[in-house]
């Protein structure tokens, strides 16, 4: 049990820049297995990005709000998963070699790639956001974006934890930016992994009664793990496994076609209702 505790303090410690290392001092066997309690700080970053929009949505304009709610997760985390995310842009991007990749995505400084990769991101992340707030009343789609906020974060980490289940690491521990390499989970430490992930999600469906909203939510599910399986494959055929920065990578990608196959449902059951109304 304390080593358990030793384990979740680990993954609160490595992937947020709270003052968490104040607590205990952690034995560094800890870190090497906290990819698979990654989803557990999702129950963090994405209440604290729930809680800022909907705190902020009271008093400011609702852009702002979503800005701040992404802000929270950025400051939470210290831009962790957007660095590696920047350095894939540009390690995949511009490496013609599997060496040269991940001599790109090692190099500190940021490129074109990383950049327009980031640009983007947030474009789409936050246009996607603002979309939903537009159909039907602000409550309702402030209440869908909470929900997202709730669900989709610690789900996509889950998603993006399983890389270590298929993929070697592709450097080696002196390599490594962090000096560190992952271990493998057992099969116990998956199932843990997994209810993590889909937790929050099955407790929103269940106490919100929110059934009509789980064909939206299979087909959000369903579209990050095929992105992931997409990414892996990509990952696997360019550097023969993966690096940290393509974990980070994973999780923001896979989160934003969560968040996006949201939108699209939505906006397609708005057509379609409309389409209704006008066909009487």
């Amino acid at each position: 049990m304390k080593h358990l505790a030793y384990r979740i303090l680990a993954a609160f410690i490595f992937f947020t820049r709270l003052p968490f290392w104040r607590i205990a001092e952690v034995p560094k066997e800890c870190y090497q297995k906290v990819v698979s309690l990654w989803p557990l700080v999702g129950w963090l970053t994405g209440g604290v990005m729930a809680l800022t929009f909907w705190l902020t949505s009271f008093i400011l304009p609702p852009g702002i709000a979503i800005l701040l709610a992404l802000t929270a997760r950025l400051l939470i985390t210290g831009a962790l998963h957007e660095d590696g995310f920047a350095d894939f842009c540009d390690g995949f991007g511009g490496g013609t070699t599997r060496q040269r990749v991940l001599d790109i995505m090692k190099d500190s400084h940021i490129g074109t790639y990383g950049v327009l990769g980031l640009i983007m991101y947030f474009l789409l992340l936050f246009v996607t956001f603002d979309t939903i707030l537009g159909f039907g009343p602000f409550s309702d789609g402030a209440y869908r974006i909470v929900l997202l906020f709730l669900m989709a974060d610690p789900f996509c980490k889950w998603v993006s934890s399983t890389i270590i289940y298929f993929l070697p690491y592709a450097r080696t521990e002196a390599e490594a930016k962090n000096k560190l390499i992952y271990t493998r989970a057992s099969l116990l430490e998956k199932i843990l992994s997994l209810m993590l992930g889909i937790l929050p999600m099955v407790i929103i469906v269940m106490v919100l009664q929110l059934f009509n909203d789980i064909p939206l939510l299979i087909l959000a599910c369903t579209t990050s793990i095929l992105t992931a399986i997409l990414l892996f494959h990509l990952m696997h055929r360019r550097i023969q496994g993966y690096t940290g920065d393509c974990c980070g990578a994973t999780f923001i990608i896979c989160e934003l076609v969560f968040d996006l196959t949201a939108l699209a449902y939505i906006h397609t059951y708005n057509i379609v209702t409309w389409q209704h109304l006008f066909s009487k």
